[in-house]
């Protein structure tokens, strides 16, 4: 009898398994974004973007899909947003609208800045289609991760950083293989400036080259998304083949933040790379996952950030020009984050103890005169500014950066965006309400939500350049890129920490002059992954050299070298170290100029 009970018992329970239905909806695929945007940032912590309203102050259009459902019937909702500002409360308000009613809820307006599920009722489920739409109440950077319709009755869905990772795996049918996006020669991961003059590079030299950027646009830095102008000269070489290639990607200098998005040519540069028939372009596809065998990268696989689908990369060498290091960390390299000590490298502008300090993160904005008065409500979310102590500009430009050790570049840049745009949004709000005499006619013309980072992970080569390196002019026999920056290294704004301690968003700095520079080979690849390049602000430098060398000309002049490299390694049957023990004499013939790119 005992034994009867229990398998009708276990018979029952397999039936209400059964009879449960999740239909879930991943927000950055809405068919129609509207207004929103998509915020892939912070991927690495939540493994998924997400739509943000970013609309400066003024709401934005609604985001709208259709959702299928498996069966009519009632179903429980959830949302998984937060208060990005609760201070105590934030503006991020926003509601979900479905079938044109909207649900007797405000989201974004918790009090809690963690990611969380919130129960948002019941609805009755009965046609097999659904219209949602997200509804944006204020402008002010709400945010929406996903959204849940379960039938389960008492259903919570998980929200714990590993748990949710395999929920949306599974909802999302991610954990069969990934589409096979091809065999290449290169795989370059990152699109800025380092990447996409790497991926050309190669391109040019006859191999065959995927170029994956997580963004819309390519550029990095120096997109109409960050709007950083191009620094360092490209002019100045021992080697003049270098730098072609950065000359193309150059728009001039329209200045940093220049309210003018057209400024920074996003379409010629994406004009540029589909006119290399040897390059494969993906963008927004975020990579996350890699194939190794032993010290060596097999295969690489993204996350397209708007439709989700996965694709797997397999290639013969990587290069990492994320900025983030992201790839190399990903596959094991060694890699630094933060300052030195002196005793440690020698250097006489390195810190007394090491420890975990990087440069910041900026997020620009611009304002424009109108032909009229506007308003811009006040602001008591965000950062509080007074008589004694505010930024009497229209415009942003280097300076608005935080960071500095007190938050983490990689894994708290929703946290570093948040906090610029709070300072922002406090500064605007202030100058517009308190000094209307010269701000009464301006408004917001541009913020940027994307940030602009300076440093995070450092990837360890062969050599690691250092002060001594830059100051003394050594001239290695591998001496690839020229540089010419300033070593540039930023700290807190003395004012700004006055007002603003532990919470600085304004920076200083001292610019150390040094005369041209060569930047080794060596640095250019991993001493512990064999097929592994990089190039841009994430290559082995010390934290004292990398203030020299970050500059995106000089980035760009790196990703051509690797280029080069990577050509070396494919005609050799070698490795990026293989190219320096017994090729090197090649390469600077190459670098010279000396020997015509193949035919291909």
């Amino acid at each position: 009898m005992k034994t009867t009970l229990r398998i009708l018992l276990l018979c029952l329970l397999a039936l209400q398994v059964s009879a449960q239905e999740h239909v879930f909806v991943e927000t950055e695929s809405f068919a129609d974004k509207g207004g929103w945007v998509i915020d892939q940032q912070s991927f690495s912590v939540m493994h998924s973007s997400y739509l943000m309203a970013h609309g400066m102050g003024r709401p934005v259009k609604d985001a709208a899909t259709t959702v299928n459902f498996p069966k009519k019937g009632k179903y429980n909702i959830w949302v998984r947003t937060k208060d990005w500002a609760p201070f105590p409360k934030g503006p991020g308000k926003f509601q979900l609208v479905i079938d044109g009613q909207a649900v007797n809820k405000v989201f974004g307006e918790s009090g809690s800045d963690e990611w969380k599920w919130y129960p948002a009722g019941e609805i009755d489920i009965k046609n097999d289609q659904v219209k949602l739409a997200l509804k944006d109440l204020t402008g002010f950077n709400g945010r929406c991760d996903a959204i849940l319709f379960t039938n389960a009755s008492k259903f919570t869905p998980p929200n714990k950083e590993e748990e949710l990772l395999a929920f949306r795996r599974k909802q999302l049918n991610l954990t069969s293989k990934p589409a096979e996006a091809g065999h290449f020669d290169l795989v370059v991961v990152g699109g800025g400036i380092a990447g996409t003059c790497a991926a050309i590079s190669a391109s040019r030299m006859g191999l065959k080259v995927a170029l994956i950027q997580d963004r819309p646009v390519l550029g990095g830095n120096n997109s109409s998304e960050i709007r950083v102008h191009l620094m360092g000269d490209v002019d100045k070489n021992h080697y003049p083949k270098l730098g072609r290639i950065v000359r193309e990607m150059d728009n001039g200098d329209p200045g940093n933040g220049n309210p003018d998005a057209r400024e920074y040519g996003d379409a010629r540069k994406i004009a540029i790379v589909k006119d290399e028939k040897n390059i494969s372009l993906f963008l927004n596809t975020h990579v996350d996952q890699v194939e190794k065998e032993q010290d060596i990268i097999v295969a690489v696989t993204g996350r397209n950030i708007a439709t989700n689908q996965e694709y797997r990369f397999s290639g013969s060498f990587f290069a990492d020009c994320t900025g983030d290091g992201t790839l190399g960390f990903l596959a094991g390299a060694d890699f630094r984050m933060g300052r030195e000590s002196k005793a440690e490298t020698g250097e006489s502008l390195a810190s007394e103890k090491a420890d975990d300090f990087t440069l910041g993160t900026s997020n620009l904005w611009a304002s424009l005169e109108k032909d009229s008065v506007s308003s811009f409500p006040a602001t008591p979310w965000a950062l509080q500014f007074s008589d004694e102590y505010h930024i009497d500009k229209g415009k942003a430009d280097w300076e608005w950066e935080t960071g500095f050790g007190n938050f983490n570049t990689i894994y708290e840049a929703e946290k570093i965006r948040d906090h610029n745009l709070r300072a922002i949004y406090g500064n605007w709000s202030y100058l517009k309400n308190n000094k209307a005499a010269k701000y009464a006619k301006s408004e917001l013309a541009w913020v940027a939500y994307i940030g602009g980072k300076r440093e995070s992970r450092r990837l360890l080569g062969d050599h690691i350049l250092n002060q001594m390196d830059i100051q003394e002019g050594k001239f290695y026999p591998d001496g690839a890129v020229t540089a010419t920056w300033t070593i540039d290294l930023h700290f807190p704004d003395p004012k700004n920490s006055k007002y603003f301690e532990g919470q600085e968003f304004f920076a200083g700095t001292k610019h150390i002059k040094v005369a041209p520079y060569t930047i080794p080979y060596r640095c250019l690849y991993s001493r512990n992954i064999e097929n592994l390049f990089m190039a841009g602000r994430n290559i082995s430098t010390t934290h004292v050299a990398f203030g020299s060398t970050r500059v995106m000309r000089t980035c760009g002049m790196m990703g051509e070298v690797v280029g080069f490299a990577s050509y070396l390694t494919k005609k050799h049957k070698t490795s990026p170290r293989g190219v320096y023990q017994d090729h090197l004499d090649e390469l600077v013939t190459i670098l010279k100029g000396e020997t015509l790119a193949p035919q291909p």
